[in-house]
C-alpha cells in the first residue's frame, strides 16, 4: 500500500486506466517536480498525484480517489498561492498537461484546456490580434482565474474574465462529464461566474475574444515619500481616464533597469502603471495628467498584450502571502494610510503594495454574477514575496495591517483570488451572503459529499 492509504493494486489500475501518468512519493525527482508549487511555504506530500491528458483521466482519478477514501486536491496550470492544489496523503488531479488553446477568429473565441496559463492563451491568441481579459502576469492560471470572477489589465475594456466565459466543460465528483453554458445547466454556469472550483473539475472552458492588436506600457517612477501627492493625482486622473486606460499605484523595490537611476535601485519606490489599449502617441494623450508630475524615471513601450503579460512576472521559489481589501472610495485619509504602510513592506524583495482600479466595464458588468466586489473602484493588494522564512511573520503582518488600515473605507467583499485562507466569512463576503445560499445549493446538487473541499469551500445546503 503508498503511503496515505492506495492500495497497490488499485494504484496500478489507476495507470492502466490513465493515459497521462500517476507518480507516487518512490518515484522520486519526478514526484518531487511534481508536487512543487509557486509559494516555497508550501511542501506536501500527497498519496499520488494524477497527471490527467484527458477528461477522462480526470473522471478515472476522481473515481479512485473516491473508492479509496482519499482527499482530493485539484492542481489548475497556475500558482496556488495557498497551497490549495496540494494535499498530504491524499490525490492530486494535475490538469497542467491539459493546456491546448484552439482559437476560432471569426467568432472570436478560444476553447482552453483546463491546465493551461495565461501563457498558452495570450499567445495563441496574439496571431489574430485578439485577446481577454487576463491575469497580469503570464504564469497565471486560465481555471482558477476565470471561475474566481477573473480580473486583470484589460478589465476595464473588456470586463471581468468570467464575463467572457461561454462554456465550461466539467467532470462532477461523480466522475461525470457535463457541459455548462447559458443553454445547458444555467444554474451551474451562474455558479461557475466566481463559486471556484466547488462544483467539479473544469477540463476546458470557452472565452469570448475581443480584437486588441497592441497596447502601450507605461511605468513612472518616484522616490517614496512623493508617494501621498502622486496618489492623489492618480486617483484624481482614474476618476474621468477611459476604459482603455488600465494599470494600478505600486510600491516595489527598483529593480536594476537601465531607466533607473542607479541611487534608486534595490530601494523602495512608488510606480504608477499604465496600461493603454492602443498605440503610444494616444496613451501620451490619455496619461497627460500623469506625465507632468516630475518623475525620477521613465519606461514606455508598445508591445502585444501577451508581452505585457509577461512583463511584471512574478518569480517562482518565494515565500508568498497575499491579501486584499476592496475600497468604496479612496478619500486622502485613506490614500495617506495606503501610502505610509508601504514602508514595512519587506525590500528589496519581489513584494509589492499595490493599490488598483477597477470601474469602466468591469462595474458595467452582469450584477447578477456571484461577484460582489465588481462594483469597488478600489483594490488594496498587499503582495508579498520573499525568500527568508525569518522574514515569514514581517510579511503577514504587513499584508494584515494594510488590509486593517484602509477598513473604514471597505466595501466588505473581496476578490477571492488575491488571498489565502482567511476564514469562512472572508468566503462569504467574496461571493455575497445571498449568492453563497445559491452556490450551496448548486453544490448539494453537484457534489454533495463535498469532495472538492480544498479551496475557497462552499458547503452544500
Amino acid at each position: 500500500m503508498t503511503p496515505g492509504g492506495l492500495p497497490g493494486p488499485a494504484l496500478e489500475a489507476l495507470r492502466t486506466r490513465m493515459t497521462g501518468e500517476v507518480l507516487v512519493p518512490d518515484d522520486g525527482a519526478p514526484y518531487d517536480e511534481a508536487r512543487t508549487v509557486f509559494n516555497a511555504m508550501i511542501d506536501r506530500h500527497p498519496t499520488a498525484i494524477a497527471q490527467c491528458e484527458t477528461a477522462e483521466d480526470v473522471a478515472a482519478a476522481i473515481r479512485c480517489g473516491r473508492e479509496h477514501g482519499l482527499p482530493i486536491a485539484v492542481r489548475g496550470g497556475g500558482h496556488s498561492v495557498a497551497g490549495m492544489a496540494l494535499v498530504d496523503d491524499g490525490l492530486v488531479v494535475d490538469l497542467r498537461r491539459m493546456h491546448a488553446v484552439t482559437v476560432d477568429p471569426d467568432r472570436r473565441t478560444a476553447r482552453v484546456g483546463g491546465g493551461a496559463t495565461m501563457s498558452h492563451l495570450d499567445r495563441a491568441t496574439q496571431p489574430y490580434g485578439l485577446a481577454t481579459t487576463g491575469g497580469r502576469v503570464s504564469t497565471t492560471g486560465v481555471g482558477g482565474f476565470v471561475l474566481g470572477g477573473g480580473t486583470g489589465w484589460a478589465d476595464r475594456m473588456f470586463g471581468l474574465a468570467c464575463d467572457n466565459l461561454l462554456a465550461v466543460d466539467l467532470v462532477t465528483a461523480e466522475g461525470e462529464t457535463v457541459r455548462a453554458s447559458a443553454d445547458e445547466r444555467p444554474e451551474l454556469f451562474w455558479a461557475l461566474h466566481g463559486g471556484g472550483g466547488n462544483f467539479g473539475v473544469a477540463t476546458s472552458f470557452t472565452l469570448r475574444l475581443h480584437p486588441l492588436p497592441l497596447v502601450t506600457v507605461m511605468l513612472l517612477m518616484w522616490p517614496p515619500e512623493a508617494g501621498p501627492d502622486v496618489l492623489r493625482d492618480y486617483r484624481d486622473f482614474l476618476e474621468s481616464a477611459p476604459d482603455e486606460v488600465g494599470g494600478g499605484f505600486i510600491y516595489l523595490t527598483a529593480p536594476p533597469e537601465e531607466f533607473v537611476p542607479p541611487e534608486l535601485v534595490d530601494t523602495l519606490v512608488c510606480v504608477v502603471l499604465v496600461t493603454y489599449a492602443g498605440d503610444e502617441p494616444r496613451a501620451r494623450e490619455a496619461a497627460a495628467p500623469l506625465l507632468g508630475l516630475g518623475h525620477r524615471a521613465e519606461m514606455v513601450a508598445e508591445l502585444p498584450y501577451a508581452d505585457l503579460q509577461c512583463l511584471l512576472d512574478d518569480p517562482p521559489g518565494y515565500r508568498n502571502y497575499w491579501s486584499a481589501e476592496h475600497l468604496d472610495s479612496l478619500p486622502d485619509q485613506a490614500a495617506g494610510a495606503f501610502c505610509a504602510r508601504a514602508a514595512d513592506m519587506i525590500c528589496p524583495s519581489p513584494s509589492q503594495h499595490v493599490l488598483f482600479p477597477q470601474g469602466g466595464a468591469v462595474a458595467r458588468g452582469p450584477a447578477d454574477y456571484p461577484v460582489p466586489w465588481r462594483t469597488a473602484p478600489w483594490v488594496v493588494h498587499p503582495f508579498g514575496l520573499w525568500s527568508d522564512p525569518a522574514d515569514d511573520e514581517r510579511g503577514r503582518q504587513w499584508a494584515r495591517q494594510t488590509r486593517a488600515d484602509v477598513q473604514p473605507w471597505s466595501s466588505g467583499a473581496v476578490y477571492l483570488n488575491f488571498i489565502g485562507r482567511e476564514g469562512e466569512q472572508r468566503v462569504v463576503a467574496g461571493l455575497g451572503p445571498e449568492n453563497y445560499r445559491r452556490l450551496a445549493a448548486v453544490k448539494a446538487t453537484y457534489d454533495p459529499d463535498n469532495v472538492f473541499q480544498l479551496n475557497h469551500n462552499i458547503k452544500p445546503a
